[in-house]
């Protein structure tokens, strides 16, 4: 298990009449705050503020087509050469961690093939090396850097 520990953050929220909103700052959009949008919030300032994962190679809340079907991943961190190297799958604090979650971010690296799954609902994350097929448990999230030279 990958031990987090997030960064002091104050989001901007805001609140509707039937809603509470918080700004996400890589969309630069206000989304609707849910339990598990906290978690990927609050995952998200760990990449960037903790990890050092430059903003502008997230990508959050996307579309793929897994054959016929339509997904959306939640983070997925992209090398400087544009390439998928790390799926993220966030839960809401109180769903565990089940092999149900891990098989979920697995058919998302069907047509990704990152280098790195990790799930997380914000108390717990596990993140494993996909290599030659066979998946490694990491105890720490993989740094950037490792992610191929800087242009």
């Amino acid at each position: 298990m990958v031990k987090i520990e997030y960064p002091a953050y104050h989001p901007k929220m805001k609140k509707e009449p039937d809603k509470e909103l918080i700004f996400d700052e890589l969309r630069r959009i206000w989304v609707v705050l849910t339990p598990e949008e906290w978690v990927r919030q609050n995952l998200l300032q760990y990449l960037v503020q903790v990890l050092g994962y430059p903003a502008k190679l997230i990508a959050v809340e996307k579309e793929i087509k897994i054959g016929e079907l339509r997904k959306r991943f939640d983070i997925v961190v992209y090398d400087r050469q544009a390439m998928p190297r790390m799926i993220i799958e966030c839960k809401e604090m109180n769903v565990p961690l089940t092999p149900a979650v891990l098989n979920q971010v697995l058919r998302y690296n069907i047509p990704l093939q990152v280098n790195y799954l990790v799930i997380s609902n914000g108390s717990h994350c596990y993140a494993f090396e996909n290599k030659d097929g066979q998946l490694t448990e990491l105890n720490t999230l993989p740094p950037f850097a490792s992610f191929g030279p800087a242009l």
